[in-house]
């Protein structure tokens, strides 16, 4: 006779997807959102230019940056801000976004916090054509060595673009002198969904990556193209501490596992 105490239950005759019907759904997260410092804003803004910064390097030269004017931040309900410090610091989990400008004519955001996958569409529809409606956006990321097709050294630095059709036909003196990212190899997160929505609202878009992700030759490389594309920006003081920069000088890879909420 059987033991029905010891005995191996028989095997469930639902699958998991099955089972996960009986649950109750989570809660919808409430959506992300901006906080500008004029009380009475005029909505949407319109720039001429507006920069992204997701790369570690570009984060470091735009922290840098002497003269810049703190406008608004993005926040994300479901990242805690208990952490961040009251002056902007590179080790905050922040996005925030600066005037480059006294017309607000050049818009800078400084993307500091993890965005998943998931609120990338979110985020993305905030930056770009909503809030904010530029003329032409400049998105500056890292290659990410999972998605890059070939071999990449970790003592040559490489940097390659994405764009949209609009930024194509633009004028070729008007546009980056870069070789276009690889065929086969992948963009994802929050930059492939910000140069999407640049593409859906016809708008100009380019995305630049760079590699290696935490190097000092990719901060003096993306120093002298912003240099080139705003000649008046002040880079000259970003090289002064560089000799100190490292791998800890701006967001983590793949800092968006990081949160929280999707671990």
């Amino acid at each position: 006779m059987e033991d029905v105490l010891t005995e191996n239950p028989p095997p469930s005759r639902f699958i998991q997807d099955d089972l996960n019907n009986f649950a109750s759904p989570p809660e919808p997260l409430p959506s992300p959102f901006i906080v500008l410092s004029n009380p009475k804003p005029d909505l949407p803004l319109k720039p001429s230019l507006l920069l992204i910064s997701l790369s570690s390097p570009s984060l470091y030269i735009f922290h840098s940056l002497p003269s810049k004017t703190l406008i608004g931040t993005l926040i994300l309900p479901e990242l805690p801000v208990s952490g961040n410090t009251i002056e902007p610091s590179l080790q905050d989990k922040s996005c925030n976004i600066y005037s480059l400008s006294n017309d607000n004519s050049i818009l800078l955001v400084s993307v500091q916090l993890p965005v998943s996958p998931e609120r990338s569409n979110l985020v993305s529809r905030l930056l770009v054509g909503q809030d904010i409606v530029p003329e032409r956006v400049i998105i500056l990321d890292s290659i990410q060595s999972r998605n890059f097709r070939g071999r990449l050294s970790p003592d040559e630095t490489l940097a390659a673009k994405l764009e949209t059709s609009s930024e194509k036909k633009a004028a070729a003196t008007s546009r980056l002198n870069l070789d276009y990212f690889p065929s086969g190899s992948v963009i994802d997160g929050l930059s492939a969904s910000l140069l999407s929505r640049c593409q859906l609202k016809n708008i100009r878009g380019t995305l630049v990556v760079s590699w290696p992700e935490f190097d000092p030759s990719v901060v003096r490389f993306l120093g002298a193209l912003l240099k080139n594309i705003v000649p008046g920006l002040d880079v000259a003081s970003v090289g002064k501490d560089l000799e100190m920069y490292s791998s800890r000088a701006g967001l983590k890879k793949d800092a968006w596992v990081e949160s929280d909420l999707y671990t």
